[in-house]
């Protein structure tokens, strides 16, 4: 396929932690192509992702997959204009793999490298299926590993009003899933069984810190819940695990939600994108919808297949860094604790 003069084409490529993922992107809103190896069924044994067995996998299959994201779209290497990769957050021996390999990619295939945060990549998912957004805007950043607010005035000029100071959102659900014995991964898991369940049943307590404050702390929900569990157990009584789990889901979008709306009247923004795998959650997407409908702000959100690692998100971004120039040194490395700002 030959490339035309006004195409941008970015093959975007992730590796930040279980999947392997791939895709071909032109100009910004074309998704040619989108391959995802998920690693779920190899680690639901251990319970959570072990970082050697993920770099391993990302070696096995980096290869095949970017050539099967090339023969979908119909290109070859000669047809990109650039070649976007994770380098940070995430497993080092999981951004290396792919940070090595992208950097191989692009050298001989004679075209830019561009690195890519993958917390921002997250954010930028919504821009792949919605093109109307309007800036400035704010960004509720939700994941396994991260929760953010961050207002944006434009591509590439955002700050972080709030994040949390020790678990995370996705972090907290996951440990509570696994107390119950419900596997792994724990937040699809939490809000399966929570349908069955009252979230009314327990009242666990929501951490809100300063008056002032955006930042967020879901450590002490997590030990409610587990010295709930062990009071139980040392009574000899059973509770019931869809009520826990609903009770706790309920909690944490509780906060989330009101964490969101003191930044919404603080900013005055009219636009807010969900982002990051706990994005997916129902319970957060309808309680944020129902929230913000009365304030008249537009909520924004990516399909599920969007919200969790995937090489769509990092060719988006890369393609909004590719029209500002900015591209990578060849001496980019994997930074496994990288930081939004």
């Amino acid at each position: 396929m030959e490339k035309s003069n006004h195409e941008v084409i970015i093959l975007g490529v992730e590796t930040s932690c279980d999947e392997t993922s791939a895709a071909v992107l032109v100009n910004g809103t074309e998704l040619r192509s989108h391959v995802i190896s998920s690693q779920i069924m190899t680690h639901q044994k251990y319970g959570g992702v072990v970082p050697e067995i993920a770099s391993r996998e990302h070696s096995l299959h980096l290869q095949p997959v970017v050539q099967q994201a090339l023969d979908e779209a119909m290109m070859t290497f000669k047809d990109l204009s650039a070649i976007a990769v994770t380098y940070g957050p995430g497993l080092v021996g999981s951004l290396l793999v792919g940070v090595s390999g992208a950097k191989a990619m692009a050298y001989a295939a004679g075209v830019p490298l561009i690195g890519i945060n993958h917390l921002e990549a997250h954010i930028y998912a919504n821009f792949l299926p919605h093109q109307d957004i309007e800036f400035p805007l704010l960004a509720l950043l939700v994941s396994g590993g991260h929760t953010h607010l961050i207002f944006f005035e434009a591509h590439g000029q955002y700050k972080i009003l709030g994040r949390t100071r020790d678990d995370a959102a996705g972090e907290a659900l996951d440990k509570v899933a696994r107390t119950l014995g419900l596997g792994y991964p724990g937040g699809p898991q939490i809000q399966r069984i929570a349908q069955e369940g009252d979230a009314q049943a327990f009242k666990f307590p929501r951490a809100m810190l300063e008056p002032d404050s955006l930042d967020f702390s879901f450590s002490g929900m997590k030990s409610a819940v587990l010295n709930t569990l062990n009071s139980a157990r040392m009574r000899g009584e059973t509770l019931s695990v869809p009520d826990i789990a609903a009770s706790f889901q309920q909690a944490v979008v509780d906060v989330l939600v009101r964490k969101t709306m003191l930044a919404i009247k603080r900013t005055r923004v009219k636009t807010l994108l969900l982002a990051g795998g706990v994005a997916a959650n129902s319970l957060l997407r309808q309680t944020l919808s129902e929230t913000l409908g009365k304030q008249s702000v537009r909520l924004v959100y990516p399909p599920p297949i969007l919200c969790t690692d995937n090489g769509a998100m990092i060719a988006t971004a890369g393609y909004y860094h590719y029209l500002a120039g900015d591209f990578a040194p060849w001496t980019l490395n994997a930074v496994p604790g990288l930081n939004l700002t």
